[in-house]
């Protein structure tokens, strides 16, 4: 069936300036990993659903074209952090963006999405109606300021978890007093020449070990320069184990071999650091030691005071951080910052650090749903005061679904089940004639911080961001595993999902037990 396109013409005897409601079943949000899945699984799944995808940049693609520091690069394996659907035939496991980004694309046109997607428009408000058991979404077109309306009964929030349009800065002293460029990587300028420039890179995380090598390239020196050291692993850049299966059996079943070796892998580095956090550390450790000089400070600069997986590990390809250090085309320093100054910074030990170009790669803003303002019935929704449902839904609020990824694995090994589940539980709902479903927690139960992670830009939204339970389906599981049971091969519903057939709300309520 061909899915519905929203049209921007005018219709009938409306002004010339409004443009008529569109009414599609599910309104994804976000034309990133996420969104294009979501996209995805629905053409295939459930064929007879419309759906149009709201994008507020012009591109595709979302963090992968958004992002264009050099160097950018996934942290992940591709083997896993690909779909599931789509195998990943690329030599490189650790990609870089543009192979990603060719990767999605290819993903849209493969499966005929091209036409559902909305360029330059973003989602501003949605407000549920029990009455007509349907979402009202405003859209604003970012280029004119012009609103429109989209009448959808599901929203599938696919818009990542962080704010696109800022990234996160910390209010630096003297700042105003250095003549260089001051750039965050999420607004790299296209124009920047760094050539023979002495560069400093503040942070030490995924973005930070992946600028170091990259600039040096043409750098006179890169400087990273660190508050916290972070656990930093190399690993190959190619995986031949996966470049094997696929040249002996195929594109597909090499895929799956590869794909599900990589997941056991990483579920067994994370469970082995979380069990014995002392022998992970002396581990990582040797390797660093290993493939740095024998006169390098490890200690100081490589021994964060936090267990490994506390926070997220930095793999870097081939180690090419460390071959970097190595040379003397980059160095590393441990210090807090005390001061910009005329020349560069100057830090707490009374060091000061000579740079052209200082580069803040301090982390992100975190940010849900892509600031959306929702309500149900007049009344607003207030993430904090919400938990979350099985990772996907949010109790008290229907027919809304979210893409949340792991922490410590890839991203998409989660949301690809996040969305089987999703188009099993649309469905079940027109097998029985259900117009909406809302989850429902019991009065008084306990809840907890929604993401037990110690990463600076997780614990600066922490008050922002919903909760999850103590148990069953209202946590947020880290385990593929465990989710692979529970979403995939668990029952669709619970005692916790209240369904509605009729136009209110109350009306022919029922619950799981009964829909059984």
């Amino acid at each position: 069936m061909t899915h519905v396109t929203p049209s921007e013409s005018t219709i009938g005897d409306l002004p010339s300036h409004e443009t008529p409601p569109t009414t599609v079943d599910v309104l994804i949000i976000g034309a990133g990993i996420s969104g294009i899945g979501a996209a995805r699984y629905l053409h295939t799944e459930l064929p007879s659903k419309t759906f149009t995808i709201i994008e507020a940049r012009d591109a595709a693609g979302g963090t992968w074209d958004l992002f264009r520091y050099p160097g950018i690069r996934s942290d992940s394996d591709l083997l896993t952090f690909g779909y599931e659907f789509k195998p990943w035939r690329d030599e490189q496991a650790i990609a870089d963006a543009d192979r990603i980004l060719a990767y999605l694309h290819e993903t849209i046109e493969e499966n005929g999405l091209t036409e559902q997607i909305r360029y330059r428009q973003r989602v501003v408000s949605a407000s549920w109606s029990s009455a007509t058991s349907q979402w009202t979404v405003q859209i604003e077109h970012t280029e004119t300021g012009r609103r429109s309306t989209i009448l959808a009964g599901w929203i599938f929030a696919g818009s990542g978890y962080y704010r696109y349009d800022e990234g996160y800065t910390p209010d630096f002293v003297g700042v105003d007093r250095f003549p260089g460029p001051v750039i965050h990587p999420q607004h790299w300028p296209e124009d920047l020449d760094y050539a023979g420039q002495r560069i400093v890179v503040i942070g030490s995380g995924a973005t930070a070990v992946t600028l170091l090598p990259a600039l040096a390239e043409q750098a006179e020196h890169v400087t990273m320069l660190q508050r916290t050291p972070s656990y930093v692993l190399p690993i190959p850049r190619e995986d031949a184990l996966a470049n094997a299966a696929r040249k002996y059996l195929g594109d597909e079943r090499g895929y799956v071999l590869a794909r599900g070796k990589n997941i056991l892998q990483q579920r067994l580095l994370f469970e082995f650091c979380q069990r014995f956090p002392k022998a992970a550390r002396k581990m990582i450790r040797g390797v660093n030691a290993k493939f740095l000089s024998d006169d390098f400070p490890v200690d100081e600069h490589f021994n964060p005071p936090y267990d490994p997986w506390d926070q997220r590990l930095c793999f870097v390809p081939d180690g090419d951080m460390f071959r970097t250090i190595r040379s003397g085309k980059a160095s590393v320093v441990t210090d807090r910052i005390a001061t910009f100054t005329e020349k560069g910074l100057l830090l707490e030990s009374g060091r000061e650090l000579e740079a052209d170009i200082i580069v803040t790669a301090t982390g992100l803003n975190l940010r849900l749903l892509g600031g959306v303002a929702l309500d149900v019935d007049g009344d607003p929704v207030n993430l904090p005061d919400h938990v979350i449902y099985r990772g996907i839904m949010l109790d008290g609020v229907p027919n809304f679904a979210m893409a949340i990824g792991y922490t410590n694995s890839s991203w998409t090994l989660k949301v690809g089940l996040l969305c089987e589940y999703f188009c099993k539980l649309l469905d079940h709902m027109d097998a029985h004639g259900y117009r909406s479903v809302t989850p429902q927690r019991d009065p008084g139960m306990a809840t907890r911080p929604a993401l037990a992670f110690g990463a600076g830009y997780v614990q600066r939204s922490l008050a922002d961001l919903p909760k999850q339970g103590v148990d069953g389906p209202w946590t947020m599981s880290m385990s593929y595993f465990e989710d692979r049971k529970r979403l995939r091969k668990g029952d669709i519903v619970d005692r916790f999902l209240r369904f509605g057939r009729g136009a209110t709300r109350d009306d022919a309520e029922v619950s799981a037990t009964a829909a059984r």
